[in-house]
């Protein structure tokens, strides 16, 4: 029986193997998947399946709509003295989780990103919060690699998110 296990085991990391060149191959025929490569931090699998998730930029009218479409934002209700955020009703699992784990690979490999992130956690906010705050100051800086065709950059010269 382990002997059948291992070989169940290795005949699934061949599929996935073999899933993982399919996507990748596919995934370097959208410009949407290329533009979003040469960010830090964006793994083939991630990148692969928010490209599949955005589809087209033409379907959102802003930076804001696709911030909202990722669940990098959420939306608030205030009424009176109370004020509140929730999810949107429409939850994407595997979309906002392809989102919270390029956004977490992000903050290794850019120091602006790293010091953002700090300063959120000391301000009181729980990882996910300050994730989900990164993201979207990340959909700022996509939004624009996409819509205007250009590739990710880090400037030297530039201050950390604010």
């Amino acid at each position: 029986m382990i002997i059948q296990g291992a070989r169940r085991t290795l005949e699934l990391r061949a599929q996935i193997h073999a899933l993982d060149e399919a996507m990748a191959d596919l995934a370097e025929q959208s410009e949407i998947a290329r533009r979003l490569s040469t960010s830090p931090g964006f793994g083939r699998t991630s990148i692969a399946e928010l490209a599949g998730e955005i589809g087209t930029l033409e379907r959102f009218a802003s930076e804001a709509s696709l911030a909202l479409y990722l669940e990098m934002c959420p939306l608030t209700r205030q009424s009176g003295q109370l004020c509140t955020a929730r999810a949107p009703r429409q939850v994407n699992t595997r979309r906002k989780a392809a989102m919270m784990t390029t956004v977490a690979r992000h903050i290794g490999c850019v120091v602006q990103s790293r010091v953002y992130y700090d300063r959120k956690r000391a301000e009181g906010k729980t990882h996910n919060q300050a994730i989900c705050s990164l993201g979207r100051h990340l959909v700022r800086v996509v939004w624009p690699m996409l819509r205007d065709g250009r590739d990710y950059e880090i400037r030297e010269d530039c201050h950390p998110l604010t």
